[in-house]
């Protein structure tokens, strides 16, 4: 199996127009649309993703549904995963430790993935789950994004590939900053390690 770093990719454009299996929508609780990416999913899925959705009876927090892509299924993504990201209550103080709004975002990518995995979804995209009108602080988020993500890469054959998509240049330098101080640890850990 391929070394899952390599099958994480981060890009700067709009998540409807990828070419992947997948995407995943920073969806609220009602999963009948909002703003930001959530809006322009349901607006790029057209109005029968809005009918589906009122029969899945919402979405809690840190938690994940898959519906069909329809409008979007003639660039070909075939899937949409909902995921409703926390909203961001804590403060600086709380940088050393877990807060439950850590623990649901690591749960909205845990759910999202597993969805993938149980449906053999090859290709996938995220969006920056909460860091826009939930105010999640981006370095924290991205963190929490890319370590489960390449947690579950490690134990699991799908997806094959998850692209972060950042809605700017300077969220994806986020997103590579973490993954550069990544692979900087893993390198100095083999040149310490005796084993």
């Amino acid at each position: 199996m391929t070394e899952p770093i390599t099958r994480i990719h981060v890009c700067v454009g709009d998540i409807t127009q990828l070419s992947v299996d997948a995407i995943v929508n920073a969806a609220n609780e009602s999963l009948l649309g909002g703003g930001g990416v959530d809006g322009a999913i349901h607006r790029a899925a057209g109005p029968r993703l809005l009918e589906y959705n009122r029969t899945l009876g919402g979405c809690p927090t840190g938690l994940a549904k898959i519906t069909p892509a329809f409008d979007l299924e003639e660039t070909g993504i075939k899937h949409i995963i909902h995921t409703v990201g926390p909203v961001w209550h804590a403060d600086e103080s709380a940088s050393l430790s877990n807060t439950h709004e850590d623990v649901l975002l690591a749960s909205c990518y845990h759910q999202a993935l597993t969805l993938a995995n149980e449906n053999h979804i090859s290709t996938m995209a995220f969006p920056a789950i909460s860091t826009g009108i939930y105010h999640f602080p981006k370095e924290r988020a991205a963190k929490i994004a890319f370590g489960h993500v390449l947690d579950f890469l490690t134990h699991h054959g799908y997806p094959q590939q998850v692209m972060f998509c950042c809605f700017s240049q300077d969220d994806a330098a986020v997103y590579h900053h973490v993954i550069e101080t990544r692979n900087t640890w893993m390198a100095n850990r083999k040149r310490v390690s005796p084993f």
